[in-house]
């Protein structure tokens, strides 16, 4: 079975075979490849003069060209995605923490499962807006954000395999 020009197939070897080409964004003279250029012209880039670009599919996963319900219109030659996301408060889910307290005045400035342990000025049995002269400060790390915003890892599992595009061929039909 003969290749069409262009067509692009994995390959185990750690070479690219005769009239075929690695799929790492190499540059190519447009002289030496009128054919493909045909084909895939500055998609992947280049500079439609004297070059073009092959595909770079080195630690990149292909995605088909279009759009379907719940999927965004994606175009040829179009990259997107990252290895690595650092989440933000915006990335939670809305949550909240409850405080336990009582409703009897406190009796000494240790909290002790107690806190807020003095009603408020309206009565309410909550934290004391003025802080009373026996009150002991939380120590800092109980009350304090957490974490130290380092990015995390989103890479899917993988295997790697070299990609390769035919340089040589039956040129296809747009039929």
């Amino acid at each position: 079975m003969e290749n069409y020009i262009g067509e692009i197939r994995m390959f185990a070897g750690n070479f690219a075979p005769q009239d075929w080409a690695l799929c790492n964004g190499s540059l190519l003279p447009i002289s030496q490849n009128e054919t493909l250029f045909t084909l895939i012209g500055t998609t992947y880039g280049g500079d439609g003069v004297t070059t073009f670009q092959l595909p770079d599919l080195r630690s990149r996963v292909p995605v088909h060209v279009g759009n379907g319900t719940g999927i965004p219109n994606v175009v040829a030659g179009q990259t997107g995605g990252t290895e690595n996301l650092t989440l933000t408060v915006a990335n939670l889910p809305a949550h909240s923490h409850t405080v336990n307290g009582v409703n009897a005045t406190g009796t000494s400035g240790n909290p002790a499962g107690l806190f807020p342990a003095t009603p408020d000025t309206a009565g309410r049995n909550a934290y004391i807006t003025t802080p009373a002269a026996n009150m002991v400060q939380m120590n800092n790390s109980s009350i304090v954000p957490a974490g130290n915003g380092l990015p995390v890892p989103v890479m899917q599992p993988y295997v790697t395999i070299n990609f390769i595009i035919a340089l040589y061929g039956i040129f296809p039909s747009f039929s």
